[in-house]
């Protein structure tokens, strides 16, 4: 049987003039054993007849909020309740930017709001909405949130123009899908330890030393890992981001809190993901109460922290250890040292001197070492679907040792 044997996929079709791709994407779901439920914005219905789609499925399908599903109530509700995915192909700029805000005018954006399904989005447009600023914002929001947008394709749109935006093909879309269910349990029963955020190194009781990592890489990964079925320690550094769900989060600030917490926890992991930015040094004294201006210089003296990646490499037993290189210059060669002095698996390098692969954004663009010498390079992506990549490959050295 095939990964979608036996799963409920809810397929959300706006309107765009892609809606004619979901028929065939409907069909190839139905056909690898899923049981599919279309749900179409009014403007959808205007490029596809409703009763395409209910002849492929053999499903009715739902494009009002004021109709019933046998056995069930409120329609919104039921389909919220029996997906076990939520995939919206073609997804409209409109549809993007309502998902993103929460709002919830019509059966569509209503099931996306009422469902704890993960959801999948493919968006179609025209170039120019695509990489607009707005629809950019709009599809992060929707990713830090842990939509997973698969990429709109590049060539000739129906608009006559050529760019991205082209909905990618039926078969690519299927099997995004397919991927997700695969990688769904890959992690069961592991352990796995996530550090995350830029720790604070107290200068007095007011001010600190930090660094500019809002924790989203981490946090991305930590959400992943527990998808896939893993449990997952986040030990955090100070952030504004919620705790993924089913995750355990310990919060720490400083370095040497952080140092305690994963060693408390290392012994019994099966892998580490180093995604903190740790603080290097911190003030050799911490002034008891609030440093006052004065006319002269103030001299901070600093004292190293301790090197937690590099303590976790020389305990190494059975673990798998993946680090991160945020460098802004000579990123391969800094990268490469750091494997090799820190007995990591892999490591992740970036160069955060990019403006949208940096800190403060919600994608990255990377290049991953593995200490066999292979590399790896991933262009621009949402961190959600890096985090996704990244585990990937976890998953597949845990695998190998198995195998050993």
């Amino acid at each position: 049987m095939g990964t979608l044997a036996g799963r409920s996929i809810v397929l959300g079709v706006t309107g765009g003039i892609a809606a004619y791709k979901a028929v065939e994407i409907a069909s190839r779901l139905k056909k690898a054993g899923a049981e599919v439920r279309v749900v179409m914005t009014r403007a959808a219905a205007s490029f596809v007849a409703p009763l395409t789609f209910r002849e492929i499925t053999g499903q009715a399908v739902a494009t009002s909020m004021w109709t019933e599903i046998p056995a069930h109530h409120v329609e919104h509700i039921a389909l919220a309740e029996l997906a076990d995915l939520v995939l919206v192909a073609p997804a409209t700029a409109n549809f993007i930017a309502k998902a993103a805000a929460g709002i919830a005018d019509d059966l569509l954006t209503t099931t996306v709001l009422a469902t704890r399904a993960p959801l999948y989005i493919a968006p179609a447009m025209n170039t120019g909405m695509w990489e607009n600023p707005v629809t950019q914002e709009n599809v992060m929001r929707l990713c830090e949130r842990g939509a997973q947008v698969i990429p709109p394709a590049e060539g000739l749109l129906a608009c006559g123009t050529t760019g991205a935006g082209r909905l990618p093909e039926p078969e690519e879309i299927v099997a995004a899908v397919e991927r997700h269910f695969a990688a769904a349990e890959s992690l069961a029963g592991r352990r796995i330890i996530v550090t995350a955020g830029g720790t604070e190194e107290a200068i007095d009781p007011v001010r600190y030393l930090s660094n500019r990592s809002t924790g989203r890489m981490g946090y991305a990964v930590a959400a992943e890992a527990a998808r896939r079925g893993a449990e997952v320690i986040l030990i955090s550094a100070p952030t504004h981001l919620d705790t993924p769900a089913g995750v355990r989060r310990v919060n720490v600030r400083s370095a040497r809190e952080m140092h305690a917490a994963v060693m408390a926890e290392y012994e019994t992991a099966d892998a580490v993901v180093k995604a903190a930015a740790v603080a290097d040094y911190r003030p050799a004294e911490i002034a008891p109460q609030k440093i006052k201006k004065s006319d002269g210089e103030l001299t901070i003296h600093l004292t190293r922290n301790p090197d937690i990646l590099m303590e976790l490499g020389r305990k190494k037993t059975h673990q798998v250890l993946v680090g991160f290189a945020a460098e802004t210059e000579n990123v391969e060669t800094y990268a490469q040292g750091k494997l090799a002095k820190k007995n990591l698996d892999f490591i992740v390098a970036n160069n955060v001197a990019e403006k949208d692969a940096g800190f403060s954004v919600g994608t990255n663009r990377v290049k991953i070492f593995f200490k066999d010498g292979r590399a790896e390079e991933h262009p621009l992506m949402a961190k959600s679907e890096l985090a996704g990549i990244i585990l990937d490959r976890l998953a597949d050295e845990l695998e190998r040792r198995n195998r050993g």
